[in-house]
């Protein structure tokens, strides 16, 4: 298992629901434009995040993708006092579980 992949895939969850949430708060929240604009660097940089693994396009793609689903709870759950039940966590669960069978099962 490549320990090294797992804070880049934390890093660029936070890039995408950070810079995702910016421009949500913007055009639903009624916040400057500056929020937009700072959103989209970190989308960007985001981007960039997700090339530095070490696994081909698909599985680092299909992994975030996992992953992001845990984070977005936990943001919500910080940022919008969102109340995860069971049916989240267990979800996130299987997510988890099928993501880490994509980018870290043994092949030859």
């Amino acid at each position: 298992m490549d320990l090294k992949s797992i804070p880049i895939f934390l890093l660029a969850g936070l890039c995408e629901i950070g810079g995702g949430y910016l421009i949500w708060l913007w055009l639903r929240a009624d916040k400057p434009w500056w929020f937009a604009l700072l959103g989209a660097i970190i989308l960007v940089f985001y981007g960039v995040v997700a090339t530095w693994q070490s696994a081909d396009f698909a599985r680092v793609y299909a992994t975030y993708g996992g992953i992001f689903i845990v984070l977005s709870i936990i943001w919500a759950m910080i940022f919008d006092d969102f109340k995860p039940d069971r049916y989240d966590i267990i979800g996130g669960l299987i997510a988890l579980i099928g993501v880490s069978i994509i980018y870290y099962a043994p092949r030859s």
